[in-house]
């Protein structure tokens, strides 16, 4: 997830670079082209027009260059002094001074260059400059407006994606604590079926000793990942099962349906295996005759059901555990509101049923 908000911030400013040099090459090459077309005008009739043709045509592409070039270190400027990231009160005092600034050099430059091409001492003129000062700073005023709105739009963008990575970070240290809740919570409810065996069975007890100590490497590797296909669920939950028919023997009877095509489907880690334990610690072991549990996955459309129901009631305990907080939390941050979780009573039994919407 970082890593592809990382790259689409490097996405964005390879696209921001381009649109601002597009920008001001495209902008300052209409103004020079509408100054250039305006003033062609006036020396249309005159008797020395080629010459004067010739001369306008120097004094834009200088008009040009110089207008990119200086806004180009204006900006420079913005950025070395840090400007940008000024409120808006400070901000259009430096602008406006920085415009008058940028606008006069541009008007002295521009002179300075034209007294070179045509020789005119009119063009050095205090009045002259005064003018042409006062008419470039509308550009540089212009050009400055756009830059800001532009850089406030762009910083607001970033603002979001900063957003962005720091709710993923938040939700992948929370995800790491929720999954690390389970493995003890999953290691004592196997340690006390064991220990009911110790004074009955033993030698079973010590067999699922080895049993356990099998599970819990399978259950640690896992539950470093953050997705896992359901096979490898189903096996884990599997694996748990076994130790828990030893204690409850003939009381317990599972039933799975799934389908096959839903194999590979990655769902977190322990998300079911939590769902049935509780439904052997609400549901089975609180009845004397025990009672079956059924494991379901399905697939209708682009919605997927993956359900474990067992006989018995809903009591508030149940409701309250930390398993079941555990799953409903963690489905809202890996799906985020694109899984539903529900817990209710059939007239014979408890449902506890999660649902994938697998469409984008």
């Amino acid at each position: 997830m970082k890593a592809v908000l990382q790259f689409l911030v490097h996405l964005d400013m390879f696209k921001a670079k381009k649109v601002y040099w597009l920008a001001q090459i495209g902008g300052w090459l209409m103004l020079s082209l509408m100054v250039l077309f305006s003033s062609l005008v006036y020396i249309e009739n005159a008797s020395n027009g080629k010459e004067m043709t010739i001369q306008l045509l120097w004094s834009t592409l200088i008009f040009f260059v110089l207008g990119v070039l200086l806004t180009h270190f204006m900006r420079a400027c913005f950025l070395y002094f840090g400007w940008l990231n000024l409120k808006l009160g400070p901000l259009v005092p430096r602008a406006i001074l920085a415009t008058f600034v940028f606008a006069s050099l541009m008007s002295i430059f521009n002179d300075l260059f034209n007294f070179l091409i045509s020789g005119e001492t009119d063009d050095l003129s205090f009045v002259n400059i005064i003018l042409n000062t006062i008419a470039t700073s509308m550009f540089f005023l212009l050009w400055n407006s756009v830059y800001f709105t532009f850089h406030f739009f762009q910083r607001s963008k970033e603002q979001e994606v900063n957003n962005i990575q720091l709710t993923a970070s938040h939700n992948e240290i929370e995800l790491k604590n929720l999954r690390s809740q389970l493995n003890p919570h999953f290691l004592f409810n196997s340690l006390n079926s064991i220990r009911a065996l110790i004074d009955i069975d033993p030698i079973q007890a010590k067999t699922n000793v080895t049993k356990l100590s099998s599970l819990l490497r399978k259950s640690l590797i896992l539950g470093k990942e953050q997705l896992v296909s359901l096979k490898e669920e189903l096996a884990i939950v599997q694996d748990y099962l076994d130790l828990e028919k030893v204690r409850f023997e003939e009381r317990v009877t599972v039933i799975q349906e799934h389908d096959p095509q839903l194999e590979n489907l990655q769902i977190p880690p322990f998300i079911i295996q939590t769902l049935v334990e509780n439904a052997i610690k609400h549901g089975v072991s609180k009845r004397i005759e025990g009672g079956t549990i059924w494991i379901k996955s399905s697939q209708l459309d682009d919605v997927i059901v993956i359900s474990v129901e067992n006989e018995g009631k809903l009591d508030a305990s149940s409701e309250k555990g930390i398993g079941i907080e555990n799953t409903i939390r963690r489905l809202e941050l890996q799906y985020q509101g694109k899984a539903n979780f529900s817990l209710y009573e059939s007239p014979t039994t408890v449902i506890a049923k999660i649902t994938l919407n697998q469409k984008s």
